[in-house]
């Protein structure tokens, strides 16, 4: 979707009851469309006016409201926008959206339309767009946390400061092969180029190998809980999400289906998955659930395996690391277990239990604040570039500029992509996609 004269409009608010809903509009007509809608009383920019809303059609009034008005440059999208803050019912929101629908060059505006247009406008940069889309879609404090850093320019600036060093690096291997013969070009360039690439690339190298960390921040863990019929599973998946979630039921195989629960432990992203009882059984649909079980275990991170307080039953082999804990600690014989125990009933144990969680699944060395890289699409490109880099040298080594020059060429693009410089016009529509409408 390239960028258009339409003028464009949203909610940007939830849907349903509530006190304020916000409805965004950006393009050249914003002006002219709040003026037929406020009766010429256009506020001074920047600044909230109560206004009275009315129809342009027939003159009837919609709401008061408050209304801001954002001139161009100095707005979100780069373009004439404005703001009107509603009253939150739907029917008076379904109003001021028919009034604006029949508005003449006015729209609606599509998943990431607003996004896009400010990216388009060069108010950000793609790496800080993406860092936009996590920050909406943050459900812990570490989450939060690093899609900030990358939507005030972390990332971005990291890239930028690589690319440039890399323009100079290029820039002496097209001096050594355009003006040889020049007195100012001094002799013997391909190798402080040489030199430059190889210390660049062993930077990028070092982000390179910890791209994982973010990327797994931005995914989460997965934590499945395993063990034998009637060990707890659902009572302490409730436990964990402070909410009843699953069935709880004192009789064996209940759970015959997994149930996933996201949740934030210690600041961190982890999902839970209460799976079948794993045991010998004949039912058909037991045997299927147990299947399950090891299938979801297969691509877990960790799996607890419950055993009751009292049984001594030892953990069935997994496809994943596996951390034994004793459950219904309360009905222990002498109210004492063995080893990391614990009761979902009464809470006891239940905070080492979520520390153990944590020590296993590594969250502490996860991501120490300063990881750069959160997206697979980031860290295919740096790779790219980094190859580009490493090729140039060798080129280099073998008194081949010309070829050095061309991979050079190749991983400014790859770094250039990371931001939004050059080669993404494959990826925008996927990354704005992400978006809902009215964002």
């Amino acid at each position: 979707m390239s960028r258009s004269d339409d003028t464009i409009f949203a909610p940007a608010s939830g849907t349903g009851r509530a006190a304020i809903a916000v409805i965004r509009l950006s393009g050249p007509a914003s002006g002219a469309v709040l003026d037929r809608l406020t009766g010429g009383r256009r506020p001074p920019p920047r600044l909230a006016r109560l206004r009275i809303l009315a129809d342009p059609l027939d003159g009837a009034v919609l709401d008061h409201a408050l209304v801001l008005w954002f001139p161009a440059p100095a707005s979100f999208t780069g373009e004439d926008a404005a703001e009107l803050h509603i009253h939150g019912g739907s029917a008076v929101r379904a109003a001021v959206l028919r009034s604006l629908a029949r508005e003449p060059g006015c729209r609606m505006a599509e998943p990431g339309e607003f996004v896009r247009r400010a990216f388009l406008a060069g108010r950000m940069d793609l790496s800080a767009v993406e860092g936009l889309a996590d920050l909406i879609d943050a459900e812990t404090e570490a989450q939060r946390r690093q899609a900030v850093r990358q939507m005030e320019g972390g990332l971005a600036q990291t890239v930028e400061g690589w690319r440039d060093r890399l323009l100079d690096a290029s820039a002496l291997v097209e001096a050594s092969l355009d003006f040889a013969d020049e007195d100012d070009v001094p002799t013997g360039v391909e190798i402080g180029a040489g030199a430059a690439l190889a210390s660049l690339a062993a930077e990028m190298r070092v982000v390179l190998d910890g791209a994982g960390r973010g990327e797994r921040l931005r995914e989460g863990w997965l934590v499945v809980l395993a063990g034998p019929p009637k060990a707890g599973k659902s009572t302490l998946l409730n436990a964990l999400a402070r909410r009843d979630v699953a069935l709880v039921s004192p009789i064996a195989g209940t759970t015959r289906d997994a149930i996933e629960v996201r949740c934030d432990v210690q600041g961190w992203p982890v999902t839970f998955v209460d799976t079948a009882g794993v045991h010998e059984t004949d039912d058909i649909l037991e045997r299927q659930g147990i299947a399950r079980t090891r299938s979801r275990a297969a691509t877990a991170d960790l799996a607890l395996w419950l055993t009751p307080a009292g049984e001594g039953a030892r953990p069935e082999p997994l496809p994943c690391p596996v951390l034994p804990v004793v459950s219904k600690q309360d009905l222990a014989p002498g109210g004492s277990a063995t080893g990391l125990s614990f009761s979902a009933e009464t809470g006891y144990g239940m905070e080492a239990l979520v520390d153990a969680i944590a020590a296993r699944l590594g969250l502490a060395e996860a991501v120490a604040g300063d990881a750069v890289l959160t997206r697979e699409r980031h860290r295919l490109a740096l790779a790219e570039a980094v190859a580009s880099l490493e090729r140039a040298g060798a080129q280099l080594a073998a008194g081949s500029p010309d070829l050095a020059a061309e991979e050079l060429r190749l991983g400014r693009n790859a770094l250039g992509s990371i931001t939004g410089r050059t080669g993404v016009e494959d990826v925008l529509d996927r990354v704005f996609g992400q978006f809902c409408i009215g964002k």
